[in-house]
C-alpha cells in the first residue's frame, strides 16, 4: 500500500518536474507582472500608450478567433470517433454519460441561480462597443430561425461565419461517422491526419500562450485606462463573484453530494486524487494532468482499469463541470451588456447550450476561453467584454481546471462503484 502511494506521489513529482522544466511554473509570476505593468501603462493616459494596447489586444482577439473554431471541431470528431474503437462497453459508457451529463447539468445550474441572484450590472459602452447592432441583429432573428441556422447547407460555411453551434453540428455528424465506418485503411488514414492536425492546433495554441503576457499587458492597460477614465468595477467584481461562487459551490458541496448519493465519503475520494487536482492546479489543463489522474485513480482510489482507462480519457474531454458554468455566465454577461434582454426562455437555452459546448471543450489551458469568445462572436455579442475579463481568466483557469479533474474523479469514483458487482 506504502508502496503504491509513493508511485503516485512520484507521478505526480515528475508531472510537475516536468511541467517546471518548460518554465510553467513562472508562468503565474509572469501573468501577475504582465497585469501589473498592464495597469501602469493604462494609468499614465498616453494616447499613444493606449493605442497601441488597443492595436495589440485586437491582434490577440482575431488569434483567439483564428484557433477557436477549428480547435473545438477537432476535439469533438476525435472523441466521438474514439468511442467506434471501444467494445464492451456499454454500461460503462452510460455511467460515464449519465454521471458526466448531470454532474455539468448541475453545475450550469448553479452559476445560473447564482447570476440571477447577484444580478452583475452592465458595463459603460464605450467598452462593450456596438452593443446596439448586435441587439438589432439578435433581434431580428426567432428561436425558429437561430435553430435553423445551426444545421448548415454547405460544410465550409459554419467555419467561414464562424457559428460554433454549427461547427458543433458538422463535428458531432464527422465523428460519429467516423466511429461507425468500417474499419478499413482509408478510415485509418483519415483518423490520422485528423489527429495530426489536431496536434498541429495544440502546438499553435502553446506558442499563443507562450505570447499571452504581452497580450495581457494590453488588456489590463485598456482596463487601467477605463478606469482612470472613471469606469466603476462594481459589474466585473460581480461577474468574478458569480463565476468564482460557481466554482466554489461545485468543488465543495455540490459534487461531494453526489459522492454522498452514491454511498461514498467526499473526503476519502478527494485525499485519494489530491496528487491530480494539484497538478491541475498548476498546469492548468486536464488533458496534460491525465497519466496522474488514471495513476491516482488505479492506484489510491483502487478502481478497475477497464473503468479509469475508459471513462477518465473521456471525461478529459467531454465532462467540463466549470468550462460549462464559465460559457453560461459570460455569455449572458456578454449578451446583457449588448443590450439583449435575459428572458427565462433565453436562460434556460444557454443553459443547455452552454453543456453541448462545453463537450466540445479541449482539455488545454484557455481551451474554455477560445470556445466562449467564440460563441459570443457567433451571436453578435461584443467581444470587447471578452478583453476585460482576459486579465482575470488565469485564476478562473486554475480554479476551473483543478473543478473539471475534481469532477472527472467523482464520475470515475461513482461509475466504479455502481459497476463493483457487475463487471
Amino acid at each position: 500500500m506504502t508502496e503504491k502511494k509513493d508511485d503516485v506521489k512520484q507521478t505526480a513529482a515528475e508531472a510537475m518536474n516536468e511541467h517546471r522544466a518548460h518554465s510553467s511554473n513562472t508562468q503565474i509570476f509572469v501573468w501577475i507582472g504582465a497585469l501589473v505593468l498592464g495597469g501602469i501603462l493604462g494609468s499614465l493616459g498616453s494616447g499613444t500608450i493606449n493605442e497601441m494596447c488597443n492595436f495589440v489586444a485586437t491582434v490577440f482577439t482575431r488569434l483567439f478567433q483564428f484557433i477557436a473554431v477549428p480547435t473545438i471541431a477537432l476535439a469533438v470528431v476525435t472523441t466521438l470517433a474514439s468511442l467506434g474503437a471501444q467494445k464492451n462497453t456499454g454500461k460503462i459508457f452510460a455511467h460515464t454519460i449519465t454521471y458526466t451529463f448531470l454532474t455539468t447539468f448541475a453545475a450550469s445550474a448553479v452559476a445560473l441561480a447564482l447570476y440571477i441572484f447577484i444580478a452583475p450590472g452592465n458595463l459603460p459602452a464605450e467598452i462593450v462597443g456596438a452593443g446596439a447592432a448586435a441587439t438589432k441583429k439578435y433581434a431580428a432573428m426567432s428561436y425558429y430561425n437561430h435553430f435553423l441556422s445551426i444545421i448548415p447547407n454547405n460544410i465550409m460555411k459554419p467555419f467561414l461565419e464562424g457559428n460554433v453551434l454549427s461547427v458543433l453540428f458538422v463535428a458531432a455528424a464527422s465523428g460519429m461517422g467516423l466511429a461507425f465506418m468500417p474499419k478499413t485503411e482509408n478510415r485509418e488514414v483519415l483518423l490520422k491526419g485528423i489527429l495530426g492536425a489536431q496536434e498541429l492546433l495544440f502546438t499553435m495554441i502553446r506558442g499563443l500562450i507562450w505570447a499571452l503576457p504581452v497580450g495581457v499587458v494590453a488588456f489590463s492597460a485598456q482596463l487601467s485606462a477605463e478606469l482612470e477614465a472613471g469606469v466603476i468595477v462594481g459589474s466585473l467584481g460581480q461577474y468574478m463573484a458569480v463565476v468564482m461562487g460557481g466554482n466554489i459551490l461545485q468543488i465543495f458541496v455540490v459534487l461531494p453530494l453526489f459522492l454522498l448519493a452514491r454511498g461514498l465519503n467526499p473526503v476519502t475520494v478527494f485525499r485519494q486524487m489530491s496528487p491530480a487536482l494539484a497538478v491541475a492546479l498548476f498546469t492548468k489543463s486536464s488533458a496534460a494532468t491525465l497519466p496522474v489522474t488514471l495513476a491516482s485513480a488505479e492506484q489510491n482510489m483502487k478502481a478497475r482499469k477497464e473503468i479509469t482507462r475508459f471513462v477518465l480519457p473521456i471525461c478529459t474531454t467531454i465532462n467540463m463541470n466549470g468550462c460549462a458554468a464559465f460559457i453560461l455566465v459570460t455569455s449572458l454577461f456578454c449578451m446583457q451588456n449588448a443590450g439583449i434582454e435575459l428572458t427565462t426562455g433565453t436562460m434556460i437555452t444557454w443553459l443547455f447550450i452552454s453543456i453541448v459546448a462545453a463537450v466540445g471543450n479541449a482539455g488545454v489551458p484557455m481551451g474554455c476561453y477560445f470556445l466562449t469568445l467564440s460563441l459570443v462572436s457567433s451571436v453578435g455579442a461584443p467581444v470587447g467584454v471578452m478583453g476585460i475579463i482576459l486579465p482575470i481568466y488565469a485564476v478562473i483557469d486554475m480554479i476551473e481546471t483543478a473543478e473539471n479533474v475534481w469532477s472527472d474523479s467523482t464520475v470515475c469514483a461513482m461509475t466504479n462503484n455502481d459497476l463493483k458487482d457487475t463487471l
